[in-house]
């Protein structure tokens, strides 16, 4: 076969630098088009940041000029004639010694003058502290919190290697991550005639560390603790010391009618004995909360005014940007020396930042206004009167594709009457009612919890139940869907859900 070359004409998309800057900015959350913009202002020096105090006109630029210029004259008139009025208090300071035409590289002012005023201490701050708890904060784990009580209790030597190893021995819980006698077995061999009942004292004393019932080997161990710490004369303390240690997984399966026969209480005094049990912690070591705080700041703000919903923009998630006027005029079109083509490189690149922070901030609030259009019942009755939505309803409004939906509505949120949450809680699927329509599953999750919050805990509803109710307003559901979005509720069977209180 002969080989030969031929010419065609064809169109192909290509993902060009810009338009991969844009996507990526689209897609990031809040803070990371925070971070994003501090990295574009410190690597290009064409971009700049708007201050609002400066002034927006030549005319204010220039009276501003002129009243410095006015304030710094009469400062200088009043200090000429304090200087003609007070002649012979500057002879005799030290005003008239001269400065030293060269000084060493280490001298400071101090080393020439003495100055009256007292030293400060030194300081690191820079003007903007809004990051203060951030960088001067510190989150206390578990282990600091015994070791700190621990440095504070005193104990010999030896008690205090013993207590080293059950704290190392207690899990995030609060619980003991290995029975007491592997503990003892692990520290025989470093001491001479340990014994268990020693090991045991230690864990006594350390039990009563903050908070209460840390470093027990189990639930039962850890409850009993709490429950030694009440009052002698609290009611039902007995009985519920009785069921704690005798009876916890029948309470835990809440077989009650069990609960009464064994223990030999009524229904009344079986309630308030299992009322002082819910008071106690299972998991003591969660009252030291080691997560740091995780701040959510909204994009969009939605207001209702004059009878109208409103759409805004978050203005403080970023701040103004614009190109530096002055660093600008340097660039020469002709030249095309490396100074000029640096510029006009960070030039070029500034317009299309900017130009993707626009086009960003544009999708979005087009993207939140149709959100709002759609789902007005929502932010009038609440998760009940939540509409089915998905991203190809919203595309088609704003004429844009599917996957720049998805990307817009990921890692952003809106403030709204109702709670601030995120731009895909509104979008769910549907389920087709009797009368013809549809039903999102977002508001049928909200029937459910409305459902169950109002039940008799003596007789829960099971999810038949819950169906043949939904039924009944016209919604058709499949158990097995009720049980799905009860358990995304993290709401516990109905089983799990009964109470004799």
């Amino acid at each position: 076969m002969k080989q030969s070359l031929q010419l065609k004409l064809g169109q192909q998309l290509t993902m060009t630098p810009q338009l991969q800057q844009a996507i990526r900015l689209l897609q990031l959350s809040t803070l990371d088009l925070q971070q994003e913009i501090q990295e574009a202002l410190d690597s290009n020096p064409m971009l700049e940041t708007e201050e609002n105090n400066e002034p927006s006109t030549e005319a204010e630029k220039k009276s501003e000029q002129e009243a410095a210029i006015n304030e710094t004259s009469s400062l200088t008139q009043e200090s000429a004639k304090a200087t003609e009025t007070e002649p012979e208090n500057n002879a005799e300071g030290d005003w008239n010694e001269e400065i030293p035409q060269d000084l060493p590289v280490d001298t400071s002012w101090d080393d020439v003058y003495e100055s009256s005023a007292p030293a400060l201490p030194a300081s690191n701050y820079e003007g903007d502290d809004s990051d203060f708890e951030s960088r001067r904060g510190s989150t206390e784990t578990l282990y600091d919190h015994l070791m700190w009580q621990l440095n504070l209790t005193p104990m010999s030597e030896r008690d205090e290697i013993i207590a080293l190893a059950i704290i190392d021995a207690v899990e995030p819980s609060g619980l003991l991550s290995v029975t007491l006698e592997e503990i003892f077995e692990g520290l025989a061999p470093n001491f001479e005639e340990l014994e268990l009942d020693e090991v045991q004292a230690v864990q006594h004393r350390l039990q009563q560390f903050d908070p209460s019932g840390i470093c027990s080997e189990n639930l039962e161990q850890c409850l009993l603790v709490q429950l030694t710490q009440f009052a002698a004369d609290t009611p039902f303390l007995d009985a519920a010391k009785q069921i704690v240690q005798q009876y916890l997984p029948m309470l835990a399966s809440r077989d009650y009618r069990q609960l009464m026969r064994k223990t030999r209480l009524k229904e009344p005094e079986l309630a308030q004995a299992v009322a002082l049990i819910k008071t106690l912690n299972p998991h003591p070591g969660d009252a030291i909360d080691t997560r740091e705080t995780e701040y959510v700041v909204p994009d969009v703000f939605v207001d209702k005014r004059e009878g109208r919903w409103t759409v805004e923009l978050n203005p403080d998630i970023a701040p103004r940007l614009r190109i530096n006027s002055d660093y600008a005029s340097l660039v020469k079109r002709a030249d095309s020396s490396s100074e000029n083509t640096f510029l006009k490189n960070n030039l070029q690149e500034a317009r299309w930042f900017l130009k993707s922070l626009q086009s960003r901030n544009e999708t979005l609030l087009k993207v939140a206004t149709c959100i709002v259009e759609k789902q007005r019942g929502f932010l009038e009755y609440g998760a009940e009167a939540m509409k089915p939505l998905v991203l190809h309803d919203i595309a088609e409004l704003v004429e844009m594709h599917e996957s720049t939906i998805s990307r817009v509505t990921t890692q952003k949120y809106m403030h709204t009457p109702q709670g601030i949450f995120e731009l895909k809680y509104f979008f769910s699927s549907h389920v087709s009612t009797d009368s013809g329509g549809e039903c999102s599953s977002t508001a049928i999750r909200a029937i459910i919890k409305k459902l169950v919050a109002a039940e008799n805990s003596k007789k829960p509803l099971s999810d038949s139940k819950i169906t043949d109710m939904l039924a009944e307003q016209g919604i058709r559901v499949a158990r097995r869907t009720i049980a799905k979005y009860r358990e995304s509720l993290n709401i516990p069977p109905s089983n799990e859900r009964k109470s004799i209180v």
